[in-house]
């Protein structure tokens, strides 16, 4: 698995511009030292962190503990209230960011049903103006 410290350290920076914050009030809030910090931030020292480190990081930064996680594996960045799994093992974990997937799943079915019924709508009324404009035409069949 390729791990991208430069796409870290990026989102590192930009994160820290946003909150308006400097290295050190990110120290002091994730409680991760100097020389770690600026490694990240300047993407200097590619070396494997801890998962503990990258998760102080995130919250820090006001992120979902695993952002920084999903950052460097180049995997989808969880949503700040998605639950966290620790592991594989944590089965009740993984079934509750698969409950969470699945309510945002319904939520966007829901709204693209929503989307189905204007267009069907503006579809009946197009057809009706155009059959007013002229009545000569057939009616469009859908």
């Amino acid at each position: 698995m390729v791990e991208d410290w430069a796409a870290v350290a990026r989102a590192i920076s930009q994160r820290v511009t946003e909150l308006g914050i400097n290295q050190r009030e990110l120290m002091e809030r994730s409680r991760v030292s100097k020389a770690t910090v600026g490694e990240l931030y300047h993407n200097s020292a590619q070396r494997r962190r801890s998962a503990r480190t990258l998760e102080a990081l995130s919250t820090a930064l006001g992120w979902h503990p695993r952002h920084l996680i999903a950052v460097l594996k180049g995997q989808r960045v969880p949503d700040l209230g998605e639950p966290v799994s620790r592991s594989d093992d944590d089965v009740l974990g993984r079934l509750a960011a698969i409950e969470y997937r699945l309510a945002q799943i319904e939520t966007q079915l829901g709204s693209i049903d929503e989307l189905n019924s204007r267009l069907e709508e503006i579809n009946a009324n197009v057809e009706a103006l155009i059959s007013f404009v002229d009545p000569s035409r057939k009616r469009m069949k859908g």
